[in-house]
């Protein structure tokens, strides 16, 4: 079945696309549709807002990480059992990923790009405040800008008083979009926010549960959801992204065992719990496809579960809970000695940190020789990496894509094999991650689904550890 999605988009960053798209998941639902979630880009935090609101996993979709051939392959794969999908956009409508060599109105990676692959149309959420007439010109262009994209309604946000949402609606009106829902200023529904944008729902607990409810409340007070049900529509057709398929199309090139999941797959460990909580929910589905037997723990209390026979730090804010992670100090020891004896570990952005000798001066576990604190400025950006050495998961010269998002650094770092390449803005040469017996560490983001690959390779490296150590 084709399942319809309608996609919540903006002019800019901060005109309350999250808030919009959560509530509005949640007021579907409540109205008895079954809502797939998904988020543009490579946002972890969004889609856990999401998920709370849905009942079920927030997605990704990013042409960027996972190729614009994989879009609809993963759209149709997180609509299962849905009728309704909703999916929230990134920055503004055309914002996306800068190609000096593209000219043309879609950028890769943007909200416009998703919408066009779907076939769905967009709502534009638009921050009404010191907004009047004019608004008609802004809607005009973002309407006219590229035909290839559906602008099929506009939801006012922010809206100061009855006068001032007659005026807005006069002039949706003058450019024949119409209004789907208007907003007032609610300042209380604000969600905590931190460096790197909003605070993770599983962090906020009881407090993103309340959130994600008086959003539901305001959307459904204040949104048509009839029209926006009935507006919502999908072109899309081919199979839907299979993971169990995507494994058995790589093994026997690989040589990767599959099928052996149950009882007698090995054990990987995941990090999970409030300092963990990057992660896609396809890394998970393509493990266990692959034949692990994969045991979420979270490392602010817990012990490395029996059996370990591979690890996964995935991205979070380590840096938040630093003390409570050195506190751990059993499950540190065991880290370090279990790296030592070669068990294969990805690392990724907070699970680097958690693998340097110390985070802001907290003792963490040792493994890469280097320590880290918090920094001064940002590090954003998609990059175009190569593999510098071979490890569990990547080979010397293999290309993937990924995303830095952090305000940590590495000081005090000594020499070790660097885990990727790649060009700088300027053309320099830079070198990132590291490389120590079977763990790969690095600030980079990864898709699995856009590089199923490296997670086959992985759970056979965990395979051959659990062999090597009679883990049953």
């Amino acid at each position: 079945m084709n399942v319809p999605a309608v996609v919540i988009a903006a002019p800019a960053s901060g005109s309350g696309k999250t808030t919009l798209a959560t509530g509005l998941i949640g007021a579907l639902g409540r109205a008895g549709h079954r809502v797939a979630p998904f988020k543009v880009g490579p946002d972890y935090i969004d889609p856990g807002y999401h998920g709370l609101a849905a009942g079920r996993p927030g997605r990704n979709l990013d042409p960027v990480l996972v190729g614009a051939q994989r879009v609809v392959p993963l759209y149709r794969h997180g609509v299962r059992g849905c009728d309704l999908a909703v999916v929230e956009g990134v920055m503004g409508l055309f914002d996306g990923r800068i190609d000096e060599n593209h000219s043309g109105p879609v950028a890769e990676g943007s909200t416009a790009q998703v919408a066009s692959l779907l076939g769905a149309p967009v709502v534009l959420v638009v921050d009404a405040r010191g907004h009047s007439q004019s608004l008609a010109a802004l809607l005009h262009g973002f309407a006219t800008f590229d035909t290839s994209v559906r602008l099929g309604g506009v939801i006012l946000n922010r809206v100061g008083s009855e006068r001032h949402e007659q005026v807005l609606r006069a002039a949706c009106a003058r450019v024949g979009l119409p209004v789907l829902g208007a907003l007032p200023r609610m300042a209380e529904l604000e969600v905590p926010s931190r460096h790197l944008g909003l605070i993770p729902a599983v962090e906020h607990g009881a407090a993103a549960t309340t959130a994600v409810a008086a959003m539901t409340d305001l959307v459904a007070a204040h949104v048509d959801l009839s029209a926006i049900a009935e507006l919502a529509h999908s072109t899309v057709t081919g199979p839907a992204w299979d993971p169990a398929s995507e494994v058995e199309a790589l093994a026997r090139d690989l040589s990767a065992p599959t099928g052996v999941g149950g009882a007698g797959g090995p054990v990987i460990a995941m990090a999970g719990g409030p300092a963990f909580t990057f992660g896609y929910a396809e890394h998970r589905e393509l493990l266990a496809a692959a034949g692990a037997r994969v045991v979420v723990f979270d490392p602010l209390r817990d012990e490395l579960p029996d059996g370990t026979a591979g690890l996964v730090l995935p991205g979070g804010f380590p840096e938040e809970h630093a003390a409570a992670l050195a506190a751990n100090a059993a499950l540190l020891r065991a880290v370090r000695e279990r790296a030592s004896s070669g068990l294969p570990v990805h690392a990724e952005c907070a699970g680097l940190l958690y693998l340097t000798r110390s985070l802001d001066g907290h003792a963490m576990a040792g493994v890469v020789d280097a320590d880290a604190e918090f920094g001064p400025r940002l590090t954003l950006g998609y990059r175009e990496a190569v593999a510098l050495v071979d490890s569990p998961l990547w080979r010397t010269g293999e290309r993937v894509r990924g995303h830095e998002f952090h305000r940590t650094r590495l000081i005090a770092a000594a020499a070790a094999d660097s885990a990727w390449g790649w060009r700088g803005g300027l053309g320099e040469r830079v070198t990132e991650g590291a490389v120590v017996r079977h763990v790969h560490a690095s600030y980079l983001h990864t898709h699995p689904a856009g590089n199923p690959a490296a997670t086959l390779r992985f759970v056979a490296a965990a395979a051959e550890y659990a062999r090597r150590y009679a883990f049953r």
